[in-house]
């Protein structure tokens, strides 16, 4: 995982082949996207996030780009959830949309799992107290991979 690539051959832009598989004892995959940051010319910074795979039939708003929720199976009661949302394991295959040989910049991958409980949520259950009204009671948790890094020659 991670990387430098070094000037690209004229015509051409990073593309990446992802897999990810849930852990065998977690929750199902909601996505996996691929977060892209570069330096422009002016040396500011920008970030842009793709989603370059999900689960179900879920399709980005065409006005937004952005993809609806996954859904969420979290039974707050009793601090559990069940995997019949998600999938075992997303791949794709992305190029660079807007590469500019030009500009440095790296990517990364992340992967986001479905909902599941919070901490404390299971807290809440095993010691039988309230939930803490300041955060919430289910989370997706998140990986993420090494940068690669591209810096133009």
């Amino acid at each position: 995982m991670g990387g430098d690539l070094k000037t690209a051959p004229k015509g051409t832009a990073p593309a990446f082949l992802v897999r990810a598989l849930r852990d065998p004892d977690g929750a199902n995959l909601d996505r996996v996207q691929i977060v892209k940051g570069w330096l422009d010319a002016a040396g500011k910074t920008h970030e842009k996030v793709y989603d370059v795979a999900w689960s179900g039939s879920r399709k980005p708003d065409p006005k937004t780009g952005k993809l609806p929720p996954v859904g969420n199976t979290v039974n707050i009661a009793q601090a559990t959830y069940t995997n019949a949302i998600g999938a075992p394991f997303l791949e794709a295959w992305w190029k660079d949309p807007a590469f500019n040989p030009a500009q440095r910049a790296f990517y990364y991958v992340r992967v986001l799992e479905i909902p599941t409980p919070r901490w404390t949520t299971y807290d809440a259950k095993v010691l039988g107290v309230k939930l803490p009204t300041d955060v919430p009671a289910s989370i997706q948790e998140r990986a993420y991979t090494s940068p690669i890094w591209y810096t133009p020659m």
